[in-house]
């Protein structure tokens, strides 16, 4: 028998999800009047700029990003990396090496390329100051978990002495097959924490997108105190839909960025949701707010 939800948190989880009187309504606030947002300053937060490139460039979304409080814009390459110094945005998670999603380390015939692809890219990112790549396993396509951990740790731990010379830090993001990537190979925690115990370096972490393992396996809050040590980064979104962290998705936000203070984290949680308001940067600054414990 199900048991009742408690009234008294839900209408607790409704009040921290509408962010309260300082946000209102999502369609009625005004970025551009807004003064900057005062963060608690538990979590570091970022936003991937392709969830708001139809209506901000990457300037555009510096600017305004700013004003919220966030510091990070993911999955920026070097051609734009000016863009973010300018005004004084980090490249919270790099890329330009990848191949894509579906072709990545789980498979012998890409690591050619993708080891060149690398080898040039960890230096320009330990040059530009940045710390973070992000690399993917790709696609499974009729492959068991240990022939694919066992392609991946033979094309990583090629590439990790450098990641360690050069400071920088290898991410492999943690993407659900069941919905938005049918047959990616690194879809479970289990696997993603297998290969970093196999190549056991600090150099070499996973990005763990919330929204993803919420379709996948659950049990986020158990997964990040478990195993947050092999966690290098979060993104979040609401699911289903992946859209904003309102009360129309069932991720209880605020716990989950609980765990991760408590773990110790001290990286970027990056917001990837794609925002159906047609204020974006209500639904972005109610995203911090909800993630601000």
């Amino acid at each position: 028998m199900t048991k009742p939800i408690n009234p008294g948190r839900r209408e607790s989880f409704k009040k921290v999800l509408l962010g309260g009187a300082a946000l209102g309504s999502l369609t009625s606030f005004d970025s551009k009047e807004e003064k900057p947002y005062q963060l608690k300053g538990n979590i570091t937060h970022g936003v991937c700029h392709w969830c708001f490139r139809e209506n901000y460039t990457i300037e555009e979304l510096c600017i305004e990003a700013k004003k919220i409080g966030i510091k990070g814009i993911d999955l920026i390459g070097p051609d734009n990396w000016a863009i973010l110094k300018k005004h004084g945005i980090d490249s919270s998670m790099c890329n330009g090496a990848e191949l894509g999603l579906t072709d990545g380390f789980g498979e012998v015939k890409f690591h050619e390329q993708l080891i060149k692809n690398y080898t040039e890219m960890i230096p320009k990112v330990a040059d530009a100051g940045y710390k973070n790549l992000i690399c993917f396993s790709g696609n499974r396509r009729g492959m068991d978990d240990e022939t694919g951990l066992e392609n991946c740790q033979k094309g990583l731990e090629k590439l990790i002495p450098l990641a360690e010379q050069h400071g920088v830090i290898l991410q492999m993001e943690l993407l659900n097959s069941r919905v938005n990537h049918r047959d990616y190979l690194c879809d479970k925690s289990a696997f993603g924490v297998e290969l970093c115990k196999r190549l056991g370096s600090d150099n070499f972490k996973l990005l763990f997108d919330i929204y993803h393992m919420q379709i996948d396996e659950g049990d986020l809050v158990r997964s990040i105190r478990d195993n947050h040590q092999y966690f290098g980064h979060y993104h979040t979104a609401g699911n289903p839909g992946r859209n904003e962290l309102d009360e129309n998705q069932e991720i209880y936000y605020p716990a989950v960025m609980k765990a991760i203070v408590e773990s110790g984290f001290k990286g970027y949680v990056s917001h990837e949701f794609i925002p159906r308001s047609a204020d974006k940067m209500a639904s972005l600054r109610h995203a911090v707010e909800v993630c601000d414990v």
